[in-house]
């Protein structure tokens, strides 16, 4: 008789019948541009479970999903692991049994609950957990399996776009992210992405639309640059030159400069303009409703967290009201 062996890998702990220990992780391969090949997921059943799990094991890694279409965990759970199969590009398959059609395997692999996950490997059951789980350790327990995921060819371009961006190439930003927004429309990085192109091009409009096209609660840190960049713009730039004679006649005039700032900022000048602000803020922070002050953490939002803008202009602000 086989010996058991207890997994308490993220879930709760599930005893598999002669569990051999892990192997070592295999490299993932690489895979088409934002897809994935279908045969890495698939449905078995009990006169099949023997070719595609025991066998196929015996190549790479199989998982096995006993779910039944009543059970709500499983309708949680199944799509992250087809998300992180996916994710693997071949390096791990995913085999999806529905107990209700298919009850001798689960009765001879002991599931008593579902979701129940297995994971095998040279025709043994090598791993497995409960209960849903949420998508980073269903990530982390695939990754076990076949190795950390390589970066695909979507997190690549926008790799690629974002560095051209950085270095002032639009023409080989836009491109990449245009790319993107081929395989996957509502990739929100590209939207940004691309977004941001049109408005360092002067097409606001193009870039105004192509935000729009993202979710409006969508949690990206560089659509959140952008759109605070839109706002800045949509306020229209004026003509800086009189503003500026006034305020060489008049430092403390506090409008000349805040319109200035702002002039500048909806032309895409963001360290002008937080000078000027930093500079109004120091003079008086509660000018006009601490106008100042909300007007840079645009500007901060705009040119994005990690910026030199925005990291000195908070050192700059820090050192004003805490002095």
């Amino acid at each position: 008789m086989l010996g058991n062996r207890t997994f308490g890998s993220a879930g709760a702990k599930l005893t598999i019948p002669g569990a051999p220990p892990i192997p070592a992780a295999k490299p993932a391969t690489s895979g088409a541009l934002g897809g994935a090949d279908k045969d890495h997921i698939k449905d078995a059943t009990d006169a099949s479970f023997m070719a595609d799990v025991i066998e196929a094991s015996r190549t790479q890694p199989v998982i096995v999903d006993f779910w039944a279409p009543w059970c709500g965990p499983c309708r949680q759970l199944t799509p992250a692991l087809e998300k992180a199969v996916n994710a693997a590009k071949g390096a791990v398959k995913l085999v999806k049994v529905n107990i209700d059609e298919n009850p001798r395997i689960a009765g001879q692999l002991r599931v008593q609950s579902i979701p129940t996950v297995y994971a095998f490997q040279n025709g043994q059951p090598i791993d497995g957990f409960q209960g849903a789980l949420p998508e980073s350790q269903v990530k982390a327990f695939i990754e076990r399996l076949s190795g950390p995921a390589e970066p695909d060819d979507i997190e690549t371009l926008l790799g690629m776009a974002k560095e051209s961006l950085n270095l002032g190439d639009l023409g080989g930003a836009s491109q990449a992210y245009a790319a993107v927004l081929q395989a996957e429309p509502e990739n929100v990085k590209a939207l940004a992405g691309l977004a941001r192109c049109y408005l360092a091009g002067g097409e606001t409009e193009r870039a105004a639309e192509l935000a729009a096209m993202a979710p409006a609660d969508a949690k990206d840190p560089d659509l959140a640059s952008v759109r605070a960049a839109l706002a800045l713009a949509a306020e229209g730039a004026s003509e800086t030159a009189p503003l500026e004679r006034r305020l060489a006649a008049d430092a403390n005039d506090h409008e000349a400069r805040f319109e200035l700032a702002k002039a500048l900022a909806a032309e895409g000048k963001l360290e002008a303009a937080a000078d000027h602000l930093l500079i109004l803020i120091e003079k008086d922070r509660t000018w006009n409703d601490e106008a100042a002050r909300k007007q840079l953490l645009t500007v901060f939002e705009a040119a994005g967290p990690v910026s030199e803008v925005t990291k000195t202009g908070r050192r700059r602000l820090s050192s004003i009201l805490f002095s």
